[in-house]
């Protein structure tokens, strides 16, 4: 049965109460809720590897660097947590501003350069306010393994990095991208695309994905009707990010 925990003072008394986790495995998704099949493919497999799964809900104002951004941002808790039930997910960690943020952000993780590249370059304190939110969770939750899809491969590969660099005990697992049936990489986002703009969007990883230059995809992105931030090939794979509307869409394939 799934147990909400909604501070950090909660879940250390689970963790340290005999027997506690000694003995178990304890796998960790964390997630800003809206949760789609992209997210439900995690905790699949983290169920799977692991004899205790964790999910946190949690909309991290700190990674916003557009408020109407943050303001927009799809919340579903009460489906959320009907999926997670579903799944038979054990713990939802639901924590408050305030309770993550007791320093209301004077102290934060920052790398000096991958994060400045690709989203880093067109998000100012973007992925700060990732890595700093995900060291909390990882402090808080102590898994043995973190799940995150290759969606975001940037947040990926800095988080995996991050923990290397810090000594954190924790393993952290990537797994494949979720698509639509068009090929359009699931996102919570999506759901503020209108029916138009829905067909449209299809047209980023179709094109994203094709042997042709990143200068010529910019220019078919266009002429679709995309604002495109950036398309770059970066270490035998291309990463894309572009607006359809005020929806910002990213993704990335392998070369």
């Amino acid at each position: 049965m799934l147990k909400t925990i909604s501070s950090v003072s909660e879940w250390r008394k689970i963790m340290r109460t005999p027997p506690g986790f000694t003995g178990k495995t304890v796998g960790f998704i964390p997630t800003m809720g809206a949760l789609h099949k992209g997210h439900m493919s995690l905790v699949s497999r983290c169920m799977k590897e692991n004899d205790i799964s964790v999910v946190s809900v949690f909309i991290n104002p700190t990674q916003f660097n557009n408020s109407d951004d943050f303001s927009a941002y799809p919340k579903t808790l009460r489906k959320d947590r009907g999926l997670l039930q579903k799944a038979g997910v054990q713990y939802l960690f639901l924590p408050a501003y305030e309770e993550l943020y007791s320093d209301d952000y004077l102290y934060k993780i920052i790398e000096t350069d991958f994060s400045k590249k690709l989203c880093g370059t067109h998000r100012p304190g973007h992925f700060d306010g990732v890595l700093t939110i995900v060291m909390k969770l990882l402090n808080i939750i102590k898994p043995g393994r973190a799940y995150f899809g290759e969606k975001d491969y940037q947040q990926y590969v800095l988080i995996k990095n991050m923990t290397k660099a810090m000594f954190i005990n924790t393993e952290i697992i990537p797994c494949d991208t979720v698509r639509e049936n068009s090929g359009l990489a699931y996102s919570s986002r999506n759901s503020l695309l209108g029916s138009d703009n829905k067909k449209i969007a299809a047209e980023f990883h179709r094109t994203l994905r094709q042997n042709i230059s990143t200068k010529e995809v910019k220019r078919k992105l266009e002429n679709f009707g995309f604002k495109v931030d950036y398309i770059k090939d970066i270490n035998k794979r291309r990463f894309g990010a572009a607006y359809l509307g005020k929806v910002r869409l990213i993704d990335n394939v392998k070369q």
